[in-house]
């Protein structure tokens, strides 16, 4: 049985009345009108008004908790130990281009830890949902982290980078490395799904630089309560918001961790 808790009942019904529009847009994707945000980076009509639903349907049950999201920034500054983390087309570019792989992301921090998140691919119906202590789920099902052992078998995925990163090369670098030692490696454009695919184990692992939080946060719950590991690594203090993350089913954690760190990567 799928979680049933207040948050969890919350953020589902946010992400599906949001998703009404949004699956609307989709489907007229050649009429939105799109705004350049900067280099790499597209936003569209449909992108602010998914995050417009989300804060108003959170707000409505919880008017004093921080909010941090993609469009707004942060709404509520002073409080800290309540926050909802929001991105509301987590796969824009692929959502501009009708690829129907993005989602909405949304997860529930209490005194800096992700307690509760959800992750929704409208277009697919798929909603991935954890919480603290009581499991991962795809829509009604237990979802688990794949038992694949050795780092050669797994099939990897990551994504980046942006066309404004200054770190291409030691990107590509990484990819390079990684690629070689593994099964495959994949790109399919959408952070939080990505991140969803390792927690109910389509995929092995994720690895990728220059995030941000909201891009993840949900996700972070959904790997370790599906008995997976989430490490952050390389991350400037001065940018909590920005995140360097590696996501695995346990197994080939560190393997994969030595593969990101290797140290003639340049």
């Amino acid at each position: 049985m799928r979680l049933n808790s207040p948050q969890i009942n919350l953020i589902t019904k946010a992400c599906m009345k949001a998703s009404r529009s949004l699956i609307r847009d989709f489907g007229e994707i050649e009429n939105l009108q799109v705004s350049t945000k900067g280099p790499g980076d597209f936003v569209s009509s449909a992108d602010r008004r998914t995050e417009k639903i989300l804060i108003d349907e959170l707000q409505k049950a919880h008017p004093d908790y921080g909010i941090v999201t993609e469009e707004s920034g942060i709404i509520n500054k002073s409080n800290k130990q309540n926050r909802w983390i929001i991105d509301p087309i987590d796969g824009t570019m692929n959502f501009l281009n009708g690829i129907p792989q993005f989602a909405i992301s949304i997860g529930y921090e209490e005194d800096g830890e992700i307690k509760s998140g959800v992750i929704f691919n409208p277009i697919m119906n798929e909603m991935f949902c954890a919480e603290k202590g009581n499991g991962a789920y795809l829509n009604n099902s237990r979802i688990r982290v794949s038992n694949k052992k050795k780092i050669k078998d797994a099939l990897i995925v990551t994504g980046g980078p942006k066309g404004a990163s200054k770190i291409k090369d030691r990107i590509f670098s990484e990819y390079i490395n990684v690629s070689k030692n593994v099964s495959n490696v994949r790109k399919f454009g959408s952070a939080a799904l990505d991140i969803a695919y390792v927690a109910c184990g389509r995929f092995d692992g994720y690895w990728q630089r220059e995030l941000n939080y909201w891009d993840i946060a949900a996700g972070i719950i959904l790997i370790k309560e599906a008995g997976g590991f989430v490490d952050f690594f390389e991350n400037d203090e001065n940018l909590p918001l920005k995140k360097n993350i590696l996501a695995t089913n346990s197994n080939i954690h560190n393997e994969l961790r030595d593969l990101i760190n290797k140290k003639d990567i340049e």
